[in-house]
């Protein structure tokens, strides 16, 4: 990789970052994702003053605390709260457009839709976004009834989340397992973890390039904040269960198929480490379940090019590439919702399970956009062609996906749509002294009237 990783680490500023940026969530965890309105800017100004020392900084991460709470603000948001015009243009196009109307760069097209998006999600009235966790289910009960005390805003969208009884998400993996290291968090790296500098996710620090990217002005909006992509995803557990037992030749055929979509085992034991068998206690060891790389596996062998793992973080399997995969890392924390389907059942029952995907980085169209569109939605980057991710492609029916094999390949035809967005939005998460700055900001002219909105095109990317 190039750039300064392997230069002086940074000093980063812990006690303004929003601690969800930089510390990964307890393996046991309640949570609820709350989404408002402003309505009386002035009045949500000081319910946001009050709120603020709750706000939950990367600092003293270990010390016991009943809960978590993290607050980010849409364009519309920002606007509402009187964010003057030139530094509402600093912000990137793809930020001010909105998660909606980036649709065909992020394939959210058919089922997935914008058009289809149940209220509030891509609509005008998202302004304000918090997530509470918690270790306890009564950990919650404080944060959530100050919140439902704010005053000026709406409350529009509520979500439960949480880690599911079985420690894995709806489809049966076990998840959360790879991210990236961001030199300075004061937390020790893993095993396998890419190093990777803080300007990559954060404003006011060097990217792999060394230098600072151009963030939000003026510099105390945009210091130690990031770009925030928010997704609630439908998860037809059914629908996969059903594919892979027509699909497959025997049980444990059942569950090499799923390995070979994902790209691990259920257990999260990678199959680099774990072609044949799964491997429950290498699943289980951080210090081992994600330290392998693909330099040895060009063809495929082990883990398909098109492996869901294999797309969302290629590693050094594009080493021989143009494309440096250091500059498009996010930083992802993924959370259930719903209730689990019943072990064995092969037809839905209607109720609505997930996952909520939160993705964070310094650049939505090189980081999240750029992901989406190039490694999940389009095979070309793996020579695999017009071959969508397995897992959460839109393919809608028709979808392939190549096995490599000796002496012969195998290939999963028909793939149906196993994933559809339900919604999104495209959010900034400030830092903690950004937030104290909006609530001093003067109501804009005019009172609360309804923000400007841009929207940005292909080119602008």
């Amino acid at each position: 990789m190039s750039g300064p990783t392997a230069g002086a680490v940074p000093t980063l500023e812990l006690e303004d970052i929003q601690g969800t940026v930089l510390r990964r969530r307890p393996d046991v965890y309640h949570g609820v994702y709350l989404l408002y309105r402003i309505d009386d800017p002035a009045a949500a100004k000081r319910s946001l003053r009050e709120v603020l020392p709750e706000v939950t900084s990367a600092a003293d991460w270990d010390r016991p605390r009943p809960f978590t709470l993290n607050v980010a603000f849409t364009y519309r948001g920002l606007a509402r709260l009187g964010v003057p015009p030139g530094s509402l243009a600093s912000f990137s196009p793809e930020f001010r457009a909105g998660m909606a109307a980036r649709k065909e760069v992020l394939g959210d097209l058919g089922a997935s839709d914008p058009g289809n998006w149940p209220p509030p999600l891509g609509g005008p009235d998202v302004h304000i976004g918090v997530v509470i966790i918690a270790t306890a289910p009564e950990g919650l009960h404080e944060p959530v009834a100050a919140a439902g005390r704010l005053a000026g805003v709406s409350l529009v969208y509520r979500l439960d989340v949480g880690s599911p009884v079985t420690g894995r998400e709806h489809f049966g993996f076990r998840d959360g397992i790879s991210s990236p290291y961001l030199l300075g968090s004061a937390e020790r790296s893993l095993p396998g973890q890419d190093a990777v500098q803080p300007g990559e996710f954060l404003f006011g620090y060097p990217d792999e390039s060394g230098a600072a990217p151009a963030g939000p002005a003026p510099d105390v909006l945009g210091r130690n904040g990031c770009y925030l992509a928010f997704r609630q995803m439908h998860a037809d557990v059914a629908a996969f269960r059903r594919y892979l037992r027509d699909q497959a030749r025997s049980p444990e055929d059942e569950e090499l198929l799923a390995a070979k979509i994902v790209g691990r085992w259920r257990s999260g034991a990678p199959l680099a480490l774990a072609p044949e068998h799964d491997d429950p206690d290498l699943g289980a060891d951080p210090t081992r379940n994600n330290d392998f790389r693909y330099h040895d596996d060009p063809r495929g062998l082990l883990v398909p090019r098109g492996a869901h793992i294999r797309r969302a973080n290629p590693r050094d399997g594009l080493a021989d590439t143009v494309v440096e995969t250091g500059i498009h890392r996010v930083l992802r924390r993924g959370a259930a919702y719903g209730p689990l389907l019943p072990a064995g059942a092969l037809e839905d029952d209607g109720a609505e399970r997930g996952i909520i995907f939160i993705f964070m980085g310094a650049s939505l169209s090189r980081q999240f956009e750029f992901v989406q569109q190039v490694w999940l939605n389009d095979g070309d980057f793996a020579g695999l062609g017009p071959e969508q991710d397995p897992l959460v492609g839109n393919s809608g029916g028709a979808g392939v996906h190549t096995i490599p094999a000796r002496p012969v390949r195998r290939r999963l035809t028909g793939l149906p749509r196993f994933v559809t967005v339900r919604g999104g939005e495209y959010c900034f998460l400030p830092g903690l002294a950004a937030i104290a700055w909006l609530t001093a900001l003067p109501d804009p002219a005019g009172g609360p009237s309804a923000a400007p909105h841009s929207s940005t095109s292909e080119d602008d990317r």
